[in-house]
């Protein structure tokens, strides 16, 4: 691998672990700052959230310019989406009021159309925010642009960074790590992890990678016992990767954990993180890693999980126990620390949006728009379908005491709020 990066400051270790947004004005304002909320773990509080719900039950519904499959970000009052139009590419970003879904503003961008899987958007990829701005992406076999505004709707940087290839379009979503803004670029083409200034777009690190098939997985951090962040990245080329995160140098690699397709995203799981695999609409395994405690250690594959395994949608940890959903109806449930089945049940329903864990309890869309929810716990129980009335392929959104959740052309509020 080559590295290329700027001179830059090192600044100090965050005091939280699961920490990768910049620090906020006030600490205490819910965010949920990228795809699956803080550093991807899908965990949310919401204390007056429900379990069955009809449309009567909604705070707000909105319906956006556009369709797509990400997911919202939230900071503070605001959030934060992406659409696009289907039959133009034309990429839109929304501001809107969290207390009652009103539009802050609108801001759209050109583009073009280019082939995509059929089960892919112009808008899958998830924003990532902090407290001062919004970064989004997007691609088209000529560029990929990773675009930065401000919370008032104006654009404060953008970045080319060249072309993208892969059968499928694009996917992978930012997320900002202290001041930088942290893309994993792995495609069939030339593949980079690549680290910007947060406040000017400038590369601060570039780091080469192995090509392969495109991987839209988004990188999570982990914490090395001396406090050392380091991020970690999964892909079919290069398997699963920690890098350093001020310096982007590679420090463990396990090379060979994913031989089919990248889609799913890495989880921190204790000592452990875990991602997975496929191709198609089946999962291959998921695979569980622990990464040295020092730089020059080896990381050890601790277990895999090999039957139903989800291909698409995350993990989501819960005390000591992992639940999978996958992609074809299969949820099951195994020991964090060795990946033994406690249980496995078929739920009659498709995913591609990842679970999230609220108090305790699964929240997980559906491909039809269906939203399951399952009781977190060693005894299997499916608590209530909840249809929203139109599919949806994103993952449900914590913040500010309620639940934002995501169709193919609207956003949902459920719950008391604050």
């Amino acid at each position: 691998m080559r590295i290329t990066m700027a001179a830059v400051a090192v600044l100090g270790a965050l005091a939280l672990a699961t920490a990768v947004r910049a620090a906020a004005p006030d600490a205490a304002e819910p965010t949920w700052d990228r795809l699956r909320g803080p550093n991807g773990e899908g965990l949310g509080r919401a204390s007056a959230l429900p379990v069955r719900w009809t449309e009567a039950d909604y705070a707000w519904k909105v319906e956006l310019p556009g369709g797509g499959h990400g997911s919202p970000v939230a900071w503070g009052d605001r959030l934060f989406v992406t659409s696009a139009a289907a039959d133009t590419a034309q990429r839109i970003v929304l501001c809107l009021r969290a207390a009652d879904g009103a539009a802050v503003w609108r801001k759209e961008f050109e583009s073009k159309t280019c082939h995509l899987h059929a089960y892919n958007s112009y808008a899958t990829t998830t924003p990532a925010v902090d407290a001062r701005r919004v970064y989004v992406c997007w691609a088209v076999p000529e560029e990929v642009t990773l675009l930065a505004l401000d919370h008032e709707g104006r654009e404060v940087w953008r970045r080319n960074l060249g072309p993208f290839k892969s059968q499928h379009g694009h996917g992978a979503s930012p997320i900002v790590f202290e001041d930088l803004v942290v893309l994993a670029n792995d495609q069939d083409g030339p593949s980079f992890v690549i680290a910007v200034d947060s406040r000017t777009g400038e590369t601060r690190w570039q780091t080469d990678r192995r090509s392969d098939r495109a991987a839209y997985s988004t990188p999570c951090v982990r914490r090395r016992p001396d406090g050392t962040a380091e991020l970690v990245f999964t892909s079919t080329a290069n398997g699963m990767t920690g890098l350093e995160a001020r310096s982007g140098r590679p420090v463990w690699e396990v090379p060979d954990a994913f031989p089919q397709r990248v889609v799913s995203s890495p989880v921190v799981v204790g000592d452990l993180v875990l991602g997975s695999c496929g191709t198609g609409s089946v999962g291959q395994h998921v695979v569980a890693v622990r990464p040295p405690s020092a730089p020059g250690g080896q990381a050890e594959v601790a277990y895999k999980v090999e039957r139903s395994a989800p291909y698409v949608p995350s993990a989501v940890a819960w005390k000591d126990l992992v639940f999978l959903f996958g992609d074809t109806g299969t949820v099951q449930c195994v020991r964090a620390a060795t990946g033994q089945e406690v249980w496995r049940e078929r739920v009659g329903a498709n995913f591609f949006g990842s679970p999230v864990c609220v108090d305790g309890r699964l929240y997980a869309i559906s491909t039809k728009g269906e939203v399951l929810v399952l009781a977190a716990s060693e005894k299997y129980e499916l608590l209530a379908r909840n249809p929203l009335g139109e599919k949806s392929h994103a993952t449900p959104v914590v913040a500010g005491g309620r639940m934002i959740l995501r169709t193919w052309s609207h956003l949902i509020a459920l719950g008391g709020g604050k």
